[in-house]
């Protein structure tokens, strides 16, 4: 087995769930890389365990067998950008709040290895969305795609900003609001949900049209065909806006046209017999529970 390790912050907290990992992979000998900051803030854990470590740009490939994000939902997203379009199955160990993304507990880390071993689990592809690539998106640099959501939003103005959307080159509406986000299912449970958007299955083939914050009261959540290529242009008082892909986000002049796609590869997500989205959803939304003691 081969297994590549990933976080961003580390708390002493946390250091009985990373031994409790390395111990279960060691008995299994499987090759471990972490990622090499990471590295750095818990080799003295790691020490002789790790094989070797990774970065954005290398070290990773199609022949890993999974990969595993420390930390919250906001960890997995930056993981993607690291497995980009390598197929490397991957597994969050929340070490905050229970998260949509980040949902094994790290109480249970062990049993993450002992199930996948055992073959506990099943690979669930998520859709991502991307943008098309110009010079005034290098800011991305190549990475142009997101697994929870593109958004436009205004920028250094409390004044809204006007998003002309085109649905297979067909005019849909102007939204006059504060942004617009265009969410993949996976998303449908972050910033798309707070602003009023819908739940969407994972495995559903459908993005959603989220405006935040609208004038025109009329605007509401539109669930469209992954299929369908979305054309956006926004105007405002100001000469620049937003574009965010998950949480990277670049400064993007008004009138430029933004492209945005399903993309042509997904992310293969680990998703365990103990850990259901259903059981996220349920202890997440608090759905089923009688709230009224």
């Amino acid at each position: 087995m081969k297994v590549a390790i990933y976080g961003q912050s580390f708390q002493e907290e946390d250091q009985l769930c990373v031994e409790q990992l390395l111990d279960e992979l060691k008995k299994l000998d499987a090759a471990i890389y972490v990622e090499e900051n990471f590295n750095k803030l818990v080799a003295t854990i790691t020490q002789a365990q790790v094989k070797g470590t990774f970065t954005q740009s290398k070290g990773l490939d199609s022949s890993f067998d999974m990969f595993v994000s420390f930390g919250g939902d906001g960890t997995m997203l930056r993981a993607v950008t690291y497995i980009k379009d390598f197929g490397i199955p991957i597994v969050g160990v929340n070490t905050g709040r229970l998260g949509f993304l980040s949902t094994f507990k790290k109480e249970n880390v062990r049993k993450l290895v002992t199930e996948f071993e055992a073959g506990h689990y099943t690979l669930e592809e998520r859709t991502l969305v991307e943008v098309e690539l110009n010079s005034e998106l290098d800011e991305f640099n190549g990475l142009n795609f997101a697994l929870n959501e593109i958004t436009v939003s205004r920028k250094d103005t409390t004044s809204m900003i006007t998003v002309e959307t085109w649905l297979d080159d067909e005019y849909l509406t102007s939204y006059w609001s504060d942004g617009l986000i265009v969410s993949t299912p996976t998303g449908s449970t972050g910033y798309s949900l707070s602003c009023g958007g819908p739940v969407i299955a994972p495995s559903a083939k459908s993005l959603v049209l989220t405006p935040i914050a609208p004038h025109n009261l009329n605007a509401r959540p539109l669930v469209i065909s992954d299929d369908t290529q979305i054309r956006l242009k926004v105007s405002g008082r100001e000469e620049t806006h937003l574009v965010s892909l998950d949480s990277r986000i670049a400064d993007i002049s008004n009138g430029k046209e933004i492209r945005i796609k399903k993309a042509d590869f997904t992310i293969k997500m680990i998703e365990y017999k103990s850990e259901s989205f259903l059981k996220t959803l349920r202890n997440k939304l608090l759905w089923g529970e009688d709230r009224r003691n």
